[in-house]
């Protein structure tokens, strides 16, 4: 199973952001976002909700690996499915 941090690099690589950028939007450094997604911290509660409403992140995907990544989808359908597609056969989480 894929930890916090890995899924929340899949979640910002689909958005095309950086770690400064998905930072900022939830009101945290580039450089405790980096601990994040490398796993040497997690996400509070608070952040995590703010993915939830502003992204339109799925709970279960953030949670537990759950797919889909999003409840909504937030760019042109398949470019979206393509782009999320690319980002899990690149973590090994699914097979091409």
């Amino acid at each position: 199973m894929s930890t916090q941090g890995k899924r929340l690099k899949n979640i910002r690589t689909a958005l095309d952001m950086t770690q400064e950028q998905l930072g900022v939007a939830l009101g945290i450094s580039k450089q405790f976002y980096s601990n994040i997604e490398t796993d040497r911290t997690l996400l509070n509660n608070d952040k995590l909700v703010l993915l939830l409403k502003d992204y339109n992140v799925n709970l279960n995907y953030l949670l537990g690996g759950v797919l889909p990544m999003f409840n909504d989808k937030i760019e042109a359908e398949d470019e979206f499915e393509q782009k999320v597609k690319k980002i899990l056969i690149k973590e090994g989480l699914i097979n091409n």
